[in-house]
């Protein structure tokens, strides 16, 4: 799934973020970064709220930077382990979109 690794300094932090091909990513992630660049609309509640980035494993950005978007897993029962985090100053085009498939432990670029 991964292709390359990138390195991001921010903050006077070295981090390394994996690379990972949009067309890599399962299709309820696919389809979950298709709604975020129409703007929804997002089956959950918390889609779109602010992340705070409490892990540091992405770039240093202030406060309201990062948003979050729920990935569908197939037959969970609640919204699973699966995020989309997208930063910017334009919801529907942000600079840089993350995706975690273990709820925040790691991450991974994606790029077109």
């Amino acid at each position: 799934m991964l292709t390359s690794t990138s390195s991001a300094r921010d903050g006077g932090v070295d981090t390394k973020i994996s690379v990972v091909e949009l067309k890599q990513l399962p299709p309820e992630a696919r389809q979950t970064h298709v709604l975020i660049h129409s703007g929804g609309p997002f089956p959950y509640r918390k889609d779109g709220t602010v992340f705070g980035n409490r892990e540091r494993l992405l770039p240093d950005r202030s406060r309201g930077f990062y948003r979050e978007y729920t990935v569908p897993t197939p037959g969970s029962r609640d919204r699973g382990a699966r995020r989309i985090v997208c930063g910017g100053k334009q919801r529907q085009a942000p600079e840089s979109c993350f995706y975690s498939a273990d709820h925040y432990a790691s991450f991974n670029r994606i790029v077109q």
